[in-house]
């Protein structure tokens, strides 16, 4: 499910909801939103109001999102009401806004509208979950026997 993101808003609700994540930057939470739609294998854009830092290179190669800066002739929310109403496919479309205004144009195409704290809640669950690593299938079959001769040679054991 592709997601637009109110990035102001996000970051603004993380910063006052938790402590820990109180000087987490613009450039810090697109990273950390990248990392996850990276690991759920979705795309997603995030959209700020302004023209952004003078120097964006932080925000280049970010996996799986795209990032926005509205400048100053328009707003993120007008933008992101845009984005919703042309896609294409917006009952697979996913906005991440507390913002009543963006939730409200979300709920009339159909798509999925997120608060802010409720996404960011289920970002860090998925981001904590351990990575399960598969076992080689030589683990539980063992050796060859040719792999058991040459480790006998190796370390001087003869058979």
């Amino acid at each position: 499910m592709p997601v637009i993101v109110d990035g102001y808003n996000l970051l603004r609700a993380i910063q006052k909801a938790h402590e820990q994540f109180e000087s987490v930057s613009d450039v810090q939470l697109c990273r950390i939103l990248g990392r996850y739609l990276k690991s759920v294998g979705e795309k997603g854009e995030i959209i700020f109001d302004g023209i952004g830092p003078p120097d964006k290179t932080g925000f280049d190669n970010i996996s799986n999102l795209e990032v926005f800066f509205v400048g100053f002739n328009t707003d993120a929310d007008s933008v992101i009401e845009d984005k919703i109403k042309a896609n294409t496919a917006p009952k697979r479309l996913a906005v991440v806004s507390s913002d009543r205004r963006i939730r409200s144009a979300a709920q009339k195409r159909k798509a999925t509208s997120l608060k802010s704290d409720v996404f960011w809640d289920r970002l860090q669950k998925q981001l904590s979950r351990k990575r399960t690593i598969k076992e080689p299938k030589a683990k539980r079959a063992g050796l060859t026997e040719s792999e058991t001769e040459q480790w006998l040679k190796i370390f001087g054991i003869e058979q």
